[in-house]
């Protein structure tokens, strides 16, 4: 069993980075393997919204790291959104990467446990999670939850760690993330196959 972690900072060892790797350590003392995956140094393209991806199950685009991830996850059990807060939301490049990786890839992701946590100075914390949330509720997956919102106050690394309350949340959310993965590998329940989703706009 094995939970993805994405990194959505520039930063290779900033506070996403440390944040992540405590859920990480959380997920394996409660026997979960974890993958951080730097993806914010990264140059990510935006959806077009050509939906080729709707037939080929892969995004057209293939010269960046989108369709390798897909791929990643189809193995996975599940997954973690990092970011730090700009401007009260998450960075654009992981918003790039959730838009074609959910559009092209929501099949690999659809079921599984997913969470999200993100990093601030000092406002815009939970806004930004019900950003990276809206993801997971709207592709049928389990969001994991801790004792509180999903975030570490900080402007260094070196702040971070001196904020008990949010590393202990990372700590949390790790434990719980490993029970929930646990429990759905070990029922005997299928996920429900529905029908075909219907489609509406509001116009006529």
């Amino acid at each position: 069993m094995k939970v993805l972690l994405f990194n959505g900072s520039p930063n290779l060892n900033g506070c996403t980075y440390n944040a992540l790797k405590v859920v990480k350590e959380s997920l394996e003392k409660n026997g979960i393997e974890g993958e951080i995956i730097q993806v914010g140094t990264k140059v990510i393209r935006d959806c077009i919204g050509c939906r080729t991806c709707k037939k080929t199950h892969r995004c057209i685009f293939n010269d960046d790291i989108v369709n390798e991830l897909i791929e990643k996850c189809k193995s996975a059990d599940g997954f973690v959104f990092g970011s730090p807060v700009y401007y009260a939301h998450p960075t654009g490049m992981i918003i790039s990467l959730m838009n074609r990786l959910f559009y092209a890839g929501g099949d690999a992701l659809k079921g599984k446990v997913a969470s999200s946590i993100v990093c601030l100075r000092r406002a815009g914390g939970t806004a930004s999670i019900d950003v990276l949330n809206k993801y997971f509720s709207i592709n049928e997956m389990v969001i994991a939850s801790s004792s509180y919102w999903n975030v570490v106050y900080g402007p260094t690394k070196e702040k971070m760690i001196l904020d008990e309350e949010g590393i202990q949340t990372m700590t949390h959310l790790g434990e719980n993330m490993a029970y929930l993965i646990k429990s759905l590998n070990s029922s005997k329940e299928k996920k429900p196959n529905h029908e075909t989703i219907i489609r509406t706009n509001f116009n006529r």
